[in-house]
């Protein structure tokens, strides 16, 4: 978690795995490495290989995933926000966690 704040305000590439800019995957990745864990770098295979777990029992630095197919991923930060690399033009940044499309928790092993 810490270590993907550390990445606020770097730029969004589809793609990428850092350290100068990330994608979405590319950024939990990122942080889970520096954790001593291994994700794969894509957010379907993030949510293959982390555990589910209920909403209400989200814990710091568990993995959020977004869309039919899932295409999205951000790190849980706290108080309903996670820190996503989103799109182009957009800056890794806090969002909520909050939104319409939102199919999981998983919790990296």
């Amino acid at each position: 978690m810490a270590e993907a704040e550390r990445q606020l305000g770097k730029p969004y590439e589809w793609g990428a795995s850092g350290p100068d800019s990330f994608d979405c995957s590319g950024l939990t990745s990122w942080a889970w490495r520096k954790g001593g864990k291994s994700l794969p770098h894509s957010s379907r295979a993030q949510f293959t290989a982390t555990a589910r777990v209920p909403l209400d029992q989200i814990q710091l630095g568990d993995l959020v995933f977004y869309g039919e197919p899932i295409h999205h991923v951000g790190i849980y930060v706290g108080d309903g926000r996670m820190v996503e690399a989103s799109e182009t033009g957009t800056p890794v940044r806090y969002a909520s966690i909050y939104r319409h499309d939102m199919v999981g928790v998983g919790r990296v092993q």
